[in-house]
């Protein structure tokens, strides 16, 4: 049965300007979410906004991958006003009613894994259900504003690890068949499943508050995450990493960086010593791809906005443990692959945050940095 994710972004934004394209641990905050579809068990996900700019972001970003399609939404449905239903019947018209089984994912819901869109496909596709979606089970006491408990008794508080609590819907993850669908024209109906998700993903991002909470709540996850093996791949960012940040500019555009030729060196022994060096920046710059070349590094990324969901497809495609991997980078475009991975090391100048969030701070500032951190990747790789 082919099963297909959308993901309904809008231009407009009243509570945070342009939410959708801010960075949320240096990610745009619908790619948060874009990459747990794109290594889920769906087959396809399209990105249905009215947003010109996202549109050509996925084309350019997403193009290691054939299963993501950006397409444009229509205005009418993609104002305030506009129901999400409504945005949802508009899609399947676009895409001919050509699944069997739709999921709705909403980028305001950034916790969401690829576990969590699964569950919820698994109960629609091999269980007696119509429809399923994502709850959280929440032992917080509700009460109605006639001032009656509605889950409790007062007169008997249940402790915390005697109470059921209540399933609060969390928005995250909707899975429908297409048959449902077009009798209900609703996400969900008739026979309908729940998915269990942690507490905390009932956050979701309404107003600048969640957002911190939310970031936190990334990061740390990410962090927890973590296991250290050997060392067999270092990952460096350029600028701000292989130079001090500073670009020269011409009449006729960049013509000029500064590169470490120590640097360069360390680069040169770690190959000597089986670890694999790749290259990710965001700039699309001819003269660090000269560099690079020159320095026989042949993974070398140019123009990567989304870095963190790039490193995971080169780790699956490699088959890669993420805790083999070490990254250098100085500012938060890194931050997510620096909080995931075996090790991360950043130079002594680099932004705050990625220093607050590194492994290793280096003694050294740009220029001179790698340099030091290819010693201490050699020094901790002694140990296996």
């Amino acid at each position: 049965m082919k099963t297909i994710g959308c993901i309904p972004l809008r231009k407009g934004s009243k509570s945070i300007k342009n939410k959708n394209k801010k960075k949320l641990v240096g990610r745009s905050l619908f790619s948060w979410v874009l990459k747990e579809a794109i290594f889920s068990s769906l087959d396809e996900v399209f990105v249905f906004t009215d947003d010109p700019e996202i549109i050509k972001f996925v084309d350019n970003q997403y193009n290691w991958t054939n299963k993501v399609k950006a397409i444009l939404r229509g205005e009418e449905n993609a104002s305030d006003k506009a129901s999400t239903e409504s945005a949802l019947i508009e899609f399947c018209e676009e895409t001919q009613y050509d699944f069997q089984v739709l999921c709705l994912l909403q980028a305001t819901s950034p916790l969401t894994t690829s576990s969590d869109i699964n569950n919820t496909l698994d109960l629609v596709l091999n269980e007696d259900y119509d429809s399923a979606l994502t709850v959280v089970n929440t032992h917080r006491f509700v009460w109605n504003e006639d001032g009656k408990p509605l889950n409790y008794d007062v007169f008997n508080r249940p402790r915390r690890q005697d109470f059921e609590g209540l399933l609060i819907e969390n928005g995250a993850v909707y899975a429908t068949t297409k048959e449902a669908f077009i009798n209900s024209k609703n996400r969900v109906s008739g026979n309908i499943g729940l998915v269990k998700m942690p507490e905390e993903t009932l956050y979701e991002i309404d107003n600048e508050t969640d957002w911190s909470i939310i970031e936190s709540l990334l990061i740390n996850r990410l962090k927890k995450q973590k296991e250290t093996k050997k060392i067999t791949h270092f990952v460096l960012d350029v600028d701000g990493v292989f130079t001090d940040g500073t670009v020269l500019y011409s009449k006729d555009g960049e013509f000029a960086k500064q590169f470490d030729m120590r640097d360069g060196m360390g680069l040169e022994i770690l190959r000597d010593n089986s670890i694999e060096v790749l290259v990710m920046t965001s700039e699309n710059s001819e003269l660090v791809k000269q560099r690079m070349k020159k320095l026989k590094i042949d993974n070398t990324f140019l123009g990567v906005k989304d870095k963190y969901a790039l490193l995971q497809h080169f780790m699956s495609d490699k088959h890669i443990n993420i805790g083999n991997i070490a990254y250098m980078g100085d500012d938060v475009n890194d931050l997510a692959n620096m909080c995931s991975v075996g090790w991360s090391l950043t130079p002594n100048n680099a932004v705050n945050i990625v220093k607050h969030n590194a492994d290793v701070v280096l003694s050294k500032e740009s220029l001179g940095a790698i340099r030091e951190a290819c010693t201490f990747i050699l020094n901790y790789n002694k140990r296996f």
